[in-house]
């Protein structure tokens, strides 16, 4: 089972979602896991992670990792080409490198070329940047390729990011 995972700040607290799902062309979420937190870390330049990583850990903490075998997070494994970690990185470490994560970013950094793939979905001339830690990058990049839908952002991570978002 995949886990994909979104944080969306509000004025004075954070939505943390997560949804599983069985496979790339699953259309609907198994399960929903949301937590509201409301002792959300400033942001800081350059350390998004320290904001974001706890958020996370709090709705992962809702599911039973041991029944997934794959974490998919809005943002980077790595931010550059020497392997610094960006959120996915930190959350393989928070989580012993036991499941691996894909990285779905919409913006690239420039000093990361070598440690993403640019995924061209649907009609779409702007790629999402993939990164992975775990796993193959190549496998993960052909993931997030194959997932359902005919839009540059799979289907399931769309309906991620639209609960996310809402009240």
């Amino acid at each position: 089972m995949y886990l994909a995972l979104d944080v969306h700040y509000k004025t004075n607290y954070a939505k943390s979602v997560g949804i599983t799902f069985l496979s790339a062309n699953d259309q609907t979420p198994q399960d929903t896991y949301i937590e509201i937190v409301g002792d959300v870390a400033a942001y800081q330049p350059g350390e998004f992670y320290k904001r974001e990583l706890p958020c996370l850990l709090k709705v992962i903490s809702k599911v039973d990792l041991n029944t997934i075998t794959t974490i998919i997070v809005d943002g980077h494994v790595y931010v550059d080409n020497d392997g610094q970690f960006g959120l996915g990185g930190y959350l393989y470490e928070a989580l012993d490198k036991k499941i691996p994560i894909i990285g779905v970013a919409k913006r690239r950094f420039h000093t990361n070329k070598e440690t993403v793939k640019n995924v061209f979905r649907g009609r779409s001339n702007n790629p999402l940047h993939i990164s992975a830690i775990g796993m193959n990058l190549d496998q993960a990049a052909q993931f997030i390729l194959a997932m359902h839908g005919n839009h540059r952002h799979p289907t399931l991570l769309k309906t991620l990011d639209g609960i996310t978002k809402s009240k």
